[in-house]
């Protein structure tokens, strides 16, 4: 910038400021982003007495690349006002500065514009335009702009493929795809991005199978993506290959990258090589040092977590509220009461951060878990907010974890009056009154859930087997080898009768007889993938099984015995954390 003032000087001298050109190779560079200067830039545009459609376009872009939106709009009817003529570059970097604000209203009065200086058929312009309107949510507006664009290019498709994965609408986005008549990588990542954010993460997976049988090389992008489904599927093989992928083709692991990839590994059970990954990033910002913290954290290495959290400070780095989410989750899963204590005063005294709801949830998880129910509704009654519903949950399932049925019956009541719609709150309540003996309770709850149409989360729990992941879903016999897995578990059933095991039927909600309870708790999900794990896999092998629930107590204790019995490690990760079970002992060492 300093050369290039003293060259502005010299064509004040030399009179040639009032060359055009030479003015707008000036502008051109002082709106560079991070090199330029628009400040120097907006002195040299307001110097000239009627600047050209070209100079406006370059300062209004400068605005936009420089996250100066409102100036590029604020420009812009400066432009109208003076009648400047536009070209189709007018509109592009002025749309963008829209999509930075979300300013739709803006964004529909530029729309007219287009159409009245009959800019309709500028593919560049009406591309920017929808893509506006894919990100702002109009999918509808959006819909209308790209049936009216004449030669769609490849952006126009990806941008409402885009649109329409952002609105949830995956059965949308897949008909365009299939119907491109081009693709490239980021038609591929954005159906990949797509899935995950809808939740249909072995969808994602599979995608990103085709795109690699399709010769299109992954970015970091889509690496980014797949390994998030990676991370929810538990699909350690699939996240392993990608892993593999990166350092055979020397792809460059940025900060997110590994972010991405500590995490998977995480999620997977495999706390080694996370932090193995960990030590690699070259700069760990606080979302990877966030990532490790909450792996050790729903391992239940409370005093692992706590070391980490001092670590990541001693190199200059200061905890987000995510940050101590993950700690304050580290201390609850480990009993770490007063240790959780110091942490949550330290927010406000030594951090400055203004404690969210979730960090009141983790402090009443804590206090709930290690029996202080008194304190814990002590605490929820004195918070500055109000209560939600996950809150009221965290100290009804310590009611039921400690037998504290009066107060959880209570509890009950006010979660089912919070959140009416979640089938899981009448669940709690009835599974509440079947405790204390009130069957009669337990059944009216049960018919109140039915009668008002409210769904069951029916238990699911997942294994992956040589990149395959196998599902099941509880009492469920759609899996095709359902008839060798019954038979197989009837066989580590009497291994377990053998040894003494007696079902633990008291989770049970129903006031069935005890054969009918047997029946039930056998075929739970995570009882039917471990049979399938030691039925397909090599003796010694550990056996990785995912769940959407809290494992139930009779689960808990049967996988414990067959880790004891066939000799296995088993890794259990189910709704909020894992157990890792070796010769029949869990990490978790029952505190649950």
């Amino acid at each position: 910038m300093e050369e290039l003032k003293q060259i502005h000087a010299h064509m004040f001298k030399t009179g040639l400021v009032s060359d055009a050109t030479l003015s707008y190779k000036l502008l051109t560079f002082c709106v560079l982003p991070n090199s330029g200067n628009l400040a120097y830039a907006r002195m040299v545009f307001d110097r000239f007495r009627r600047p050209n459609t070209v100079m406006w376009n370059t300062m209004i872009r400068g605005y936009s690349n420089n996250n100066q939106a409102e100036e590029a709009l604020h420009l812009y009817h400066q432009m109208l006002y003076q009648s400047v003529p536009h070209n189709n570059y007018t509109f592009p970097f002025l749309l963008k500065a829209c999509s930075c604000l979300s300013a739709l209203e803006e964004t529909k009065q530029i729309h007219t514009r287009i159409i009245k200086m009959g800019f309709s058929s500028e593919v560049y312009a009406m591309n920017s335009l929808l893509h506006v309107y894919t990100i702002t949510g109009c999918i509808e507006s959006a819909n209308l702009v790209f049936d009216r664009i004449p030669d769609r290019d490849i952006v126009s498709f990806n941008s409402m493929i885009n649109g329409y994965a952002k609105c949830g609408e995956m059965v949308r986005a897949s008909e365009l795809f299939r119907n491109m008549p081009e693709k490239n990588v980021v038609s591929w990542t954005t159906m990949i991005s797509g899935y995950v954010n809808a939740g249909l993460d072995k969808e994602a997976l599979n995608m990103f199978c085709e795109m690699q049988m399709a010769g299109i090389e992954p970015d970091n992008v889509t690496l980014a993506s797949a390994l998030s489904a990676c991370a929810r599927l538990g699909a350690l093989d699939q996240g392993s290959w990608i892993h593999s992928y990166i350092d055979k083709n020397r792809i460059y692991v940025d900060p997110i990258l590994g972010c991405v990839l500590t995490d998977m590994y995480v999620k997977c059970g495999n706390m080694e090589q996370a932090l193995e990954i960990f030590s690699n990033i070259e700069k760990k910002d606080v979302s990877s040092w966030t990532a490790i913290i909450e792996g050790f954290a729903i391992h239940g290495r409370g005093r692992e977590a706590l070391n980490w959290f001092m670590q990541m400070q001693s190199t200059g780095i200061k905890p987000n509220h995510i940050t101590f989410t993950s700690i304050l989750t580290a201390c609850s899963y480990a009993g770490l009461v007063d240790e959780g204590k110091s942490l949550f005063q330290s927010m406000k005294t030594i951090y400055k951060l203004t404690p969210s709801i979730e960090h009141y949830g983790c402090m009443v998880d804590l206090l709930g878990r290690a029996g202080l129910l008194k304190e814990a509704k002590d605490f929820i009654e004195t918070m500055p907010t109000t209560p939600n519903a996950a809150i009221w949950g965290a100290l009804l399932k310590a009611c039921r974890i400690h037998r504290h049925l009066e107060l959880g019956k209570q509890i009950g009541k006010i979660l089912i009056e919070l959140d009416p719609a979640h089938g899981g709150r009448y669940i709690q309540l009835s599974s509440i009154h079947a405790a204390a003996g009130e069957w009669n309770q337990a059944v009216r709850v049960r018919k109140q859930m039915e009668d008002l149409g409210v769904p069951k989360v029916p238990g699911c729990s997942w294994i992956s087997l040589n990149g395959v992941v196998h599902e099941f879903l509880a009492g469920d016999g759609s899996h095709p080898e359902m008839g060798k897995i019954y038979h197989a578990w009837e066989s580590v059933a009497e291994r377990l009768r053998q040894e003494g095991h007696e079902p633990v039927t008291g989770d049970l909600l129903l006031d069935l007889e005890d054969e009918e309870k047997e029946t039930a708790i056998r075929q739970h999900s995570e009882k039917l993938a471990i049979t399938f794990g030691l039925m397909r896999t090599k003796p010694g092998v550990t056996i990785r099984v995912f769940k959407n629930l809290r494992v139930c107590e009779d689960c808990h204790r049967v996988i414990k015995l067959i880790s004891k019995i066939y000799g296995r490690d088993i890794v259990l990760r189910d709704r909020v954390r894992f157990h890792v079970i070796k010769e029949g002992k869990c990490s978790c060492e029952d505190y649950w």
